[in-house]
This record gives C-alpha cells, structure tokens and sequence, in this order.
C-alpha cells in the first residue's frame, strides 16, 4: 500500500512496527459507533489528532487486529502515542493535505480488492490478471515517465509511482481519481478526444492551464476490437522515441487484456455470490458449504427481501426497464452494506432483491437491520419505490429458509399498503397482517364467499340498498362505542343504535358474544368482496 500510494497520499508519522503485516480493509472511525473493526483493517482516523483519544483508538484498533491508523496531516505525534502504536503493532499513517477521506478510502479498496480465486494465479504480460497499479509502474518504467489509466470517463483506474516528476495538474488528477473538469473542457475544446480515439498511434498535446504550461502528454487508446476500454496517458518532456513508441502501444494491448479481465471477473464474482446466496436461501444441498463460501456460516444474519412497490411487468419494454433498474438497486444496496460489514451480501433472484446482514446478536440485530434499511432508503430516495421486509435473526441453513420465509411475506405486507405508509417492516411486527393476506389468498384462490351473519347482512344489503355491513364494520372497528361508531358515519347515536339492533335481527346474531363478533370481523378482513369496500 506504501510503495503505492505514498509518494502521493501516505507516509508514516512513527517507525512502522510491522511492514509485511496484512491488510484487510479500510474503514471509518466513528467515535459514535461501536462498530466492530475487522482483521488486518486500516481505520480512517477521521477527526483524529495525537493525544488520550487516539491512544484509546489505538488500543481498541490494536485488540480487534487493525493493520494501520491513518491521522490527517500535519500531525505531530508524541511519544506515548508512538509507544502505544509499537506495544499494538498498528502502524501510524499521516495522509497528505489536500487529499480527502473518500479519495484515500476508494484508493485503499482498489488495491486490496482481491481477484476471483479462479484467476488468482493467471497472469496477463507477466503481471498478475487485473492487477493495473502493478502494470502503470511496469509501463512507467519503460517510458521514464509517471502514467495514468484511464477509462472512457476519464476516471483514473491506476497510476505509477514518481507523480511528483509531473505538474500540478497531474496530481489534482490523482487526487480527484478524476480528470478535473477544467482540463477535460480544454481537452474536448482542443478536439483531443476524437484524435485519441481515432488514432492507431499516440496522440501528443500540450496545454495551458491557469496562466501555466503543462507538461506535454502522451496519450493512447486502450482498444478491445472496436471498442474504446479507456487510455494510456504519460507526463513526457517531448514526444517519445520509435523503441518507446512501440512499447507504449504493446503496453495498450496488455492492458486492454486485464481491463477485460477484471469487466468478466466482476460479472462473475457478482454471479458466483449470486448462487451462493440463492443456494443457501433455498436451503437446498450444499447450503452449508454456501454459507461458509460467504463467510457467515457461524454469524447471527437478518434476511431482508426487497422489492418495487406498484406497477407490473406485463409490458416488456417497462418489465426490462424495472428489471435493470433492480439491478441497480441490488449493486447501491451491496454497497451500502459493504460499508458496515465486510460479509454482508446482496444479490437479485428473480424479481426481488435478497440479501445476508451479519449482525452481533439476536437481541439487537432486528433494530440493527431495521435502521440501516431505513438509512438506506433515505438515500435512494421516495420516488425508489422500493420497500424491504426483515426476516427474524437466525443462523444456519435451516433457520436461513425459515427467515427467508418472513423477509418475503413481510415485504407483500408493505407491498399491499398505500404508497403514503411505512416501507420497511420487521416479520415479528407484521406476523398477523401477514396471516390475513395468506387468509385472503385462500378464499380468492377457493373460490369460498362470506357465510353466517355477514352472508346473511350483505345480501340484505344488496337487495334493499342497505348499509348493515359497513354499520358492524364500524360498530367493531370503534369496539363497540356508539358514540365514536355514529359519528364517522355522520349520523346520531339514536339512528346508529336502530341500525345496530335491526342488522342483529336480519343477520341473526349476538353481538354480545365475543366469537360471533371475532368471526364478523375476520371476514370483513379476509372476504376479497368485502375487503375491497373497507
């Protein structure tokens, strides 16, 4: 991580105890949050500054197996604090002014992402698959100049080291892991862009820029047949020579190869983890086995299902549409997750989204889970539509299938209710609004009809233009008080109790009984035809 960002993010504020330690991740310090720090992670000491907390972080970090801290320069650390970074073995880290947290978080995640097992031991030109910082570094060193790759977008997806041999510019660039826009306008302006991409060779320009004049670059189009992958872009006193020339186009081709091979690793990491989830949600054989390729074989997990409340797909142009854009929900939700627990997963099966949060416990998980949904859906937005249903916390593969079970039938709760209502929901908190769906579905799918008093209530109603099954709908739902029952229907109390007594007569019932008032009320809940007029 220090040979490859330390020229232009990192450098260490004490002696490192450890060089060949192993990194995990990177994450946030949050003083608020008691959030669980993995193995071999580097903590981002956001606010962070040398004194009694960052001894106290240091020890926390130390205990939990952190790698590395990393303070905000300038930063001036005492010798308690040093000797507290030896006794732990967590390296000090100072990240260089002008540089964010979110810029160094997406630098360190690059790095550590780890390759597909499949290609962990493949090698394209010599270098490992996919591994692009390694492959700058190989190019920077047959040019003698400092490189960037970059895609179409002109994002930065790798850069050599010696960044500092460039201009200003170059390390706004770096820094941004984007190319400024103010350069990208001069660019465009220039017509450099469609001489890059249509050009065999590399394309030179030099620019001014604020009053200065940039360093020249050299440029070249990282092609897969027709398409255009991205650029090689090189900081260069003037243009290069024939022997250099000839290695930056070789250097294009072989990068063109690694770009394509982390695009199909993507795409089959995504769908690998996409089996696993669904075989250990099936709980089908091999749901142990997929559960320990997750790495939650042994964690308390809250199953979450998520769907897009309203619409259909019986339109195909809209079906495709709704599906990529679940698509897109399940990659911001793999996101979202990624950023709280390093395990968690999510992937889309079918039309709804699914996913896996390891949590600490049974007692707190469902809160937990609840509130990061929560969080999530206040990101994407209202207009999302999306609602999600939480399953009961569990562990193992039976107890994945049971939970499973909950997160789906808790989600067709949310998905039956207005758009206006709540759009996460725990099982345990809809359990019976679930039960009177499942009811509903019976009578629909049975072809059954409402029997006894009610039957007998809405036929009158039918044949007299009566009102004596919204009467008792009212009369239950207002437990019995006459009073409140008479004044949502806009009548007086005299009139509502007429009502009352001459619905018990057609309807033959007793209202005094509490198993005749139970029945009455479950099927005005559960008959389609009645449900419908509530």
């Amino acid at each position: 991580m220090l040979d490859d960002l330390g020229s232009t993010f990192l450098s260490p504020l004490v002696p490192l105890p450890d060089l060949s330690r192993r990194i995990g991740s990177a994450v946030v310090y949050d003083p608020l949050d008691s959030q669980a720090v993995p193995n071999g992670a580097v903590v981002l000491g956001v606010g962070l500054t040398d004194g009694p907390e960052l001894r106290t972080v240091l020890g926390l970090a130390g205990a939990q197996g952190a790698s590395a801290i990393v303070l905000r320069e300038p930063v001036l650390v005492d010798g308690a604090t040093a000797a507290v970074a030896r006794e732990q073995g967590v390296a000090l880290l100072g990240m260089t002014r002008g540089a964010s947290w979110t810029q160094l978080s997406t630098m360190v995640s690059a790095l550590l992402t780890e390759p597909d097992e499949s290609s962990a031991d493949v090698t394209i030109g010599g270098l490992p698959s996919g591994d692009l910082f390694a492959l700058a570094n190989a190019i920077s060193a047959l040019l003698d100049a400092p490189i960037t790759i970059e895609d179409r977008n002109s994002r930065v997806l790798a850069f050599s080291s010696r960044q500092g041999e460039a201009d200003a510019s170059r390390i706004e660039t770096i820094l941004e892991r984007q190319v400024p826009e103010k350069y990208s306008r001069l660019l465009t302006e220039a017509g450099f862009f469609k001489t890059l991409y249509s050009s065999e060779g590399p394309a030179y320009i030099s620019l001014t820029a604020d009053g200065h004049e940039l360093k020249t670059r050299a440029a070249v189009a990282v092609r897969a047949g027709d398409e255009i992958l991205g650029s090689i872009w090189a900081a260069v006193p003037g243009r290069l020579s024939e022997e250099r020339t000839t290695a930056l186009l070789h250097a294009a081709k072989v990068v063109a190869l690694h770009m394509l091979r982390i695009r199909a690793g993507a795409d089959v990491t995504r769908r690998m983890r996409a089996d696993l989830l669904s075989t250990a949600l099936e709980g089908r054989d091999g749901a142990a086995y997929a559960l320990e390729r997750l790495g939650i074989a042994d964690e308390h997990v809250a199953v979450f299902a998520a769907g897009i409340v309203g619409g259909d797909d019986d339109n195909l142009d809209e079906a495709s549409g709704r599906q990529a854009r679940r698509q897109h929900i399940a990659d911001a939700i793999t996101v979202h997750l990624a950023a709280v627990h390093p395990k968690a997963c999510a992937a889309l099966l079918g039309g709804t989204i699914y996913g896996l949060l390891p949590v600490r416990s049974r007692e707190q998980g469902e809160a937990h889970a609840a509130r990061l949904a929560n969080d999530f859906l206040a990101r994407v937005g209202r207009s999302a539509g999306l609602a999600i249903g939480i399953g009961r916390i569990t562990s193992g593969p039976r107890g994945l299938v049971v939970s499973r079970d909950g997160a789906e039938r808790a989600l067709r709760v949310l998905q039956q209710q207005q758009p206006s209502a709540a759009r996460v929901a725990l099982f345990s908190d809809v359990h019976v609004d679930s039960l009177l769906l499942e009811l509903r579905d019976r009578f629909a799918a049975g072809g059954e009809w409402a029997t006894g008093p009610v039957a007998r209530l809405l036929e009158h109603d039918r044949a007299n233009d009566s009102e004596f099954v919204e009467t008792l709908r009212v009369w239950l739902d207002s437990m019995g008080d006459v009073s409140t029952a008479a004044e949502r229907l806009h009548i007086h109390p005299n009139t509502f109790r007429y009502r009352l007594r001459r619905l018990a007569e057609v309807g033959d019932m007793d209202l005094t009984d509490p198993d005749v008032r139970f029945a009455a009320q479950l099927q005005l809940r559960i008959v389609p035809e009645l449900v419908r007029r509530s």
